[in-house]
């Protein structure tokens, strides 16, 4: 009785195999060496990520078209981060300059450059509860600042509380501790604007000199480092004294902010709900944290500035997938026929749709890598031109890494769709 013997497997090495033993190869042949890869644990991966270099090599103008529109979206997403980040580093650095356990704020303040009095004896409630070592009260207000070389005024922030409190910690302020005592004394932020004057070299000149804050001329003693932001292109630190001086409409009795600090050893999370308690309504107790979050807030959602850095990053991505898809399509359709060769011997539509999407993944690190490198030299240039906190950090990267993978490998996910038209009947 004669029994059918099964025709061998086309290509046993396949990826796709559905795992029958490949059948034993003629003597001749059996010291073939095997190509890299074939039967190899990484060759579900290594195969079509192997052939969609090659593919992508193959025509190099468009390779580069792809990488630059890779490159050009990523860049376009870190700088938007990047802006949008410095905003809100920007916009907090003077609430994370305190060394404070509590705040005192009132509930209707919707941000710091802006805010809403409160009684100064908020303070000296808080001082009630045995929790509480020190309440200091803190002024904000805007005033304007001559520059001393031009003559023009600028409005600038200026910021007054008890020096000796210890409850700030800008850079530079510790050494002027005792010269702001004097009256009529100030401390400059170095990293204001240029508008507002050459201060650093005044300083280094002529030692102390004399400028004009609102109408009344101050003496800049020194320097701090605290920044600007979207609120304030600089700013002026004193004490609450000269601060009452300088700014004679606030009466003394109003204050903006109140810094607490608890005694050693006392809980924060039940010294607040004593305070909030103890406090009447015009005043709400906030951590460093809440504070800091309600600041950001502001800026996240009561203005379109989050939201206009947010959708220039998703349109960067747009952009950018769409030119990715644009190059993987286009390379589909100019080898269509073979792809359908590949589908004639054997391979699937799920081996070759890696094959697309390993090209797209090829495409976004290529691309990330030169578009990395370009953003950390933009920041560091828009850094010195703005005065902005813009520095590219690892948690940034990873992210945006991620967008342009994703993006990368939503627009290979569509151009797959091409293959469907890679029939070996209908090309051969």
């Amino acid at each position: 009785m004669n029994v059918a013997t099964p025709p061998p497997a086309l290509l046993p090495w396949a990826p796709e195999r559905s795992g029958e033993a490949a059948p034993v190869p003629p003597p001749l042949l059996a010291a073939a060496p095997q190509p890299p890869g074939r039967g190899a644990p990484g060759g579900w991966f290594w195969l079509p990520l192997r052939l969609a270099w090659r593919q992508l090599r193959f025509e190099k103008a468009r390779l580069a078209s792809a990488i630059a529109g890779v490159m050009f979206a990523c860049v376009l997403v870190f700088m938007q981060l990047g802006f949008r980040s410095a905003l809100f580093e920007s916009a907090t650095a003077l609430l994370s300059a305190f060394r404070a356990d509590l705040f005192l704020m009132h509930p209707m303040t919707l941000v710091s450059f802006r805010p809403e009095t409160m009684p100064r004896v908020r303070a000296s409630q808080a001082l009630a509860l045995p929790e509480v070592r020190a309440a200091v009260p803190v002024y904000l207000a805007q005033a304007t600042w001559r520059n001393p070389d031009t003559g023009t005024r600028r409005p600038i922030q200026v910021i007054g509380f008890d020096i000796e409190a210890g409850v700030m910690d800008f850079p530079g302020l510790a050494p002027l501790i005792e010269a702001l005592k004097r009256p009529d004394s100030m401390a400059f932020d170095r990293r204001s604007r240029p508008e507002f004057g050459d201060v650093t070299k005044l300083l280094a000149e002529r030692g102390p000199f004399a400028a004009q804050v609102g109408t009344r001329e101050m003496l800049v003693v020194g320097l701090v480092e605290i920044g600007p932001s979207f609120g304030a292109d600089g700013n002026v630190v004193m004490s609450e004294v000269n601060f009452r001086r300088v700014v004679k409409e606030r009466a003394v009795s109003a204050i903006d902010l109140v810094a607490i600090n608890l005694v050693p050893g006392a809980d924060p999370a039940l010294a607040k709900q004593r305070l909030a308690a103890a406090i009447p309504s015009d005043a709400m107790v906030l951590t460093q944290p809440e504070l800091v979050a309600w600041e950001r807030r502001y800026w996240e959602d009561a203005t379109p500035i989050g939201f206009i850095f947010m959708f220039g990053s998703l349109m960067g991505l747009v952009v950018g997938m769409v030119i990715v898809y644009q190059i993987l399509f286009s390379d589909i359709a100019s080898h269509l026929r073979e792809y359908a060769t590949l589908k004639a011997m054997g391979y699937s539509n799920f081996y070759l749709g890696r094959v697309v999407l390993s090209a797209a993944l090829i495409l976004a690190v290529l691309g990330f890598l030169p578009g990395f490198a370009l953003s950390i030299l933009l920041y560091d240039f828009v850094a010195k031109g703005t005065f902005l906190p813009l520095a590219m950090d690892a948690e940034r990267a990873l992210a945006v890494f991620g967008m342009i993978f994703a993006m990368c490998g939503t627009a290979g996910l569509l151009a797959v769709r091409k293959l469907r038209d890679a029939n070996p009947a209908d090309n051969f």
